[in-house]
């Protein structure tokens, strides 16, 4: 790769340094989180993780594991800063984010600390473009307080189960309705729209359901304009996992198998939108 031939005395000057042989291992992901315009990165020895979040009810989290990358370098414990999402992407995709076999846009990404650019080098075919994205300071996401063990309910789906409930509920209803029970009707998706009411019903012993694990019945109603960016998500992932926790919030996990084959993870954190009363 020859991003990798920039001189030992370049890379010195970075707190960061994480590099790819192909830009769309994370374009795609950072696509999958794009609700808002900015995002805050969190670097540690672990990898990347990208923040996005809209109006205090919703938070998306990508994931990139430090193994994604063909060079990760961190100096610090921790590296944190904010860019605005609409702009590295149109960066990272700078060639026309070509899906020919064989091309790809070697990517080296670097920064320098709090007031620097967050430094691109993008590589296809011997050209080089230099992208310089201005940081901000990152604000402090907001914490869900999503627990694990307050976790009343979790079903993991196949994700194309999932993508087919959504091309059949009506759209243009303004809850999506979640329920999820130990009984009968086990796991449901229900949507109030124009063309009257829908349902769409999992049973817990389908092909399609890899794990089913419910302790009580809950109902909840989550703002459709507020789960559609998370299709995003589920257009690219093979596997999905729905939770629940006792206040009703809802957890999105989505398992995303890259160009490479090499799992990342996308996470929704949703607000419910009022509780409904169990009947």
């Amino acid at each position: 790769m020859p991003l990798s031939t920039e001189s030992q005395t370049d890379n010195d000057q970075y707190i960061l340094i994480a590099s790819l042989d192909n830009a769309r291992n994370l374009s795609n992901i950072l696509k999958a989180i794009s609700l808002k315009d900015h995002a805050i990165f969190n670097a540690t020895q672990n990898g990347l993780k990208v923040t996005v979040e809209d109006s205090k009810c919703l938070q998306a989290n990508a994931f990139i594991q430090t193994d994604i990358f063909q060079e990760y370098i961190i100096k610090e414990d921790a590296v944190g800063f904010q860019v605005n999402l609409t702009v590295l992407l149109d960066c990272l995709t700078i060639f026309g984010g070509s899906t020919v076999p064989g091309v790809c846009t070697a990517l080296k990404m670097c920064y320098n600390g709090y007031g620097h650019p967050l430094t691109l080098f993008l590589e296809e075919g011997g050209v080089v473009t230099v992208c310089k994205i201005n940081t901000q300071e990152p604000e402090e996401p907001i914490d869900f307080d999503f627990c694990s063990t307050n976790v009343t309910n979790k079903v993991i789906l196949q994700s194309d189960s999932l993508k087919e409930a959504f091309s059949e509920l009506d759209m243009t209803s303004e809850v999506l309705q979640i329920t999820m029970s130990p009984s009968h009707p086990y796991f449901r998706l229900s949507t109030f729209g124009n063309s009257g009411n829908a349902h769409y019903d999992y049973p817990k012993d389908s092909d399609m359901m890899e794990l089913f694990q419910c302790t009580k019945t809950q109902t909840n109603r989550y703002k459709m304009s507020l789960l559609k960016p998370s299709t995003k998500a589920l257009a690219l992932s093979c596997k999905v996992s729905v939770r629940t926790d006792v206040r009703g919030f809802l957890s999105l996990q989505y398992l995303v198998r890259n160009d490479d084959g090499q799992i990342c993870f996308v996470e929704y954190y949703c607000c419910p939108d009022e509780e409904a009363e169990e009947e």
